[in-house]
């Protein structure tokens, strides 16, 4: 505002100096209009000034525009401004996030890890005395949680080279800055192109004013003709003509440079806008992949250690079925028990003596010629039954051996099972 004040006091001198014998009211009238037309151009660059502190470095659109064309140009370059603005934001948002996942999630490595080889410990030392079961699914989940952290680990490393370096290189890169600056500098030569134009204006009115009076009243007519020849003749004439063709063709140069930089960063800001929404369109659709095949894998581990587990819970709570093997010696053969029989027979002490069907409660399966293989749910014709455990019966059209205990006696039995047994 001083400087705008000083200025329009030098002009005021510079004016009355020349010009000794001029109307004072009218030349306070010029300087007066072009103070106040200095201080509107002086309040529209402090306007700019904030709006620059206030946007981010860039103008609002309610500044002065020459026409059609540059105001067009000037509010796609204002959206393109937001646009890229917003977009960053976006990005260093997306990379805070990341960083963030990332470290927490690489505290929760370290406590995974930690907490799978206390289960492998555990079941390493078995200092169960009743079984080892449980000391089975220690080492198991022991596993199972390792292969989860390093699944996790993979998912960080992914986020961290994939996702938040290459935004923090466009958000931190030179291609952005650079169509920034472009866009700043068109602004300012745009503020300067104003000034220039009030600059112009000035000078236009204040001509006018020096070689005309027409509100003068008519007695003045001829002093004004005077003084208007003298003023005419005095050498300052010509140098404020100069001035203003000066100013011109300073405005001019302006308006054609202002246009071309204008287009300039325009292009510059439309490919990095472009460049912004490609790549972190591809950041996301990345992470959504990674974050996918973590979980997918995780999912197929957990899948094989319930699957481990259930097994075993299911083997240690299933009731204990009869083994052949360990409680019941091998089976007769059948000259033994024809001579057993005959014995109980001459004594009256025969174990069994009638058929009788019997439903198959636990599958067994023969160990030589003489056993019978048997599937639970089939019926099987009892003949024989000795006081070791087996019996001898007919299963399916074949004779054999088989442990007594692996059926259940039954007194009613459908036609259609009969039928299968022979």
């Amino acid at each position: 505002m001083e400087a705008i004040r000083k200025q329009a006091t030098k002009l005021r001198e510079q004016v009355a100096k020349q010009q000794q014998c001029y109307y004072a009211p009218e030349l306070e009238i010029a300087v007066l209009d072009y103070y106040l037309k200095s201080f509107r151009g002086f309040l529209r660059v402090f306007n700019a000034v904030l709006k620059q502190f206030g946007a981010s470095g860039y103008g609002g659109s309610d500044t002065l525009v020459t026409d059609e064309a540059e105001l067009h140009q000037h509010q796609k370059l204002e959206r393109l401004y937001i646009s890229t603005r917003a977009g960053k934001h976006f990005q260093r948002d997306i990379v805070r996030g990341v960083e963030g996942y990332i470290v927490t999630g690489s505290k929760q490595v370290e406590i995974g890890t930690k907490f799978s080889e206390d289960s492998r410990k555990y079941g390493a030392e078995n200092t169960c005395t009743s079984g080892n079961t449980l000391s089975k699914a220690a080492v198991n989940y022991g596993r199972a949680r390792a292969q989860m952290e390093k699944e996790r680990g993979n998912l960080l490393k992914a986020l961290g080279t994939q996702v938040a370096e290459p935004l923090r290189a466009m958000v931190m890169g030179a291609p952005l800055e650079d169509a920034r600056h472009l866009a700043q500098r068109y602004d300012r030569m745009r503020q300067e192109a104003e000034a220039q134009h009030d600059y112009h204006g000035v000078w236009a009115i204040l001509s006018p004013k020096l070689f005309s009076y027409p509100s003068f009243e008519p007695r003045q007519a001829i002093e004004v003709s005077k003084r208007q020849a003298k003023v005419r003749e005095m050498p300052g004439s010509p140098e404020l003509a100069m001035k203003l063709e000066s100013a011109e063709t300073k405005l001019q140069d302006l308006k054609s440079n202002m246009s071309i930089l204008g287009k300039e960063a325009a292009a510059a800001m439309a490919a990095v806008e472009a460049q912004q929404q490609r790549l972190t369109l591809q950041r996301l659709i990345a992470m959504v992949e990674a974050e996918r095949a973590y979980h997918q894998r995780v999912l197929q581990i957990l899948d094989q250690l319930e699957g481990e587990m259930t097994s075993e819970r299911q083997r240690i709570e299933a009731p204990p079925t009869p083994s052949a093997e360990n409680s019941m010696p091998p089976p007769p053969s059948y000259e033994e028990v024809n001579g057993m029989y005959a014995s109980q027979a001459h004594n009256g002490t025969t174990d069994s003596i009638s058929y009788f069907l019997g439903e198959v409660m636990h599958s067994y399966q023969g160990q030589s010629d003489v056993e019978l293989t048997l599937s639970i749910g089939d019926y099987v014709v009892v003949r024989k039954v000795t006081n070791n455990g087996w019996a001898e019966g007919e299963c399916k059209g074949k004779a054999g051996w088989f442990p007594y205990g692996y059926i259940e006696r039954r007194d009613r039995v459908l036609a259609s099972k009969i039928a299968e047994v022979f």
